[in-house]
């Protein structure tokens, strides 16, 4: 009977970390959601790090930023997780925010 019970209780405990695991990337992608003013200038430069056209995507980004205060993770798409910055549109109606 006791092996039985460590079993299970090894089982939950793998069972836990892997709910950890599995939430700790959802927090990490949406704890992005209302940054301070002060966030913006880090968020910007790692989200603008993999253009060539850094200054134009630095300039908007941060518009966006101090207007939204979000900035997606990643350098590439994931807008959807910013609603603010993903919605705002150029008269054109193209994606003002990179």
């Amino acid at each position: 009977m006791e092996g039985r019970a460590h079993a299970h209780r090894s089982l939950l405990l793998v069972f836990s970390l892997l709910l950890l695991i599995t939430f700790s990337g959802v927090a990490e992608a949406y704890g992005n959601a209302k940054l301070r003013p002060s966030d913006c200038k880090p968020k910007c430069t790692y989200r603008c790090s993999a253009t060539s056209h850094k200054k134009p995507c630095m300039f908007f980004c941060l518009k966006c930023c101090s207007k939204c205060l979000c900035v997606p993770p990643g350098t590439y798409g994931n807008k959807q997780v910013c609603p603010c910055y993903n919605s705002w549109k150029t008269k054109e109606g193209g994606p003002k925010c990179p």
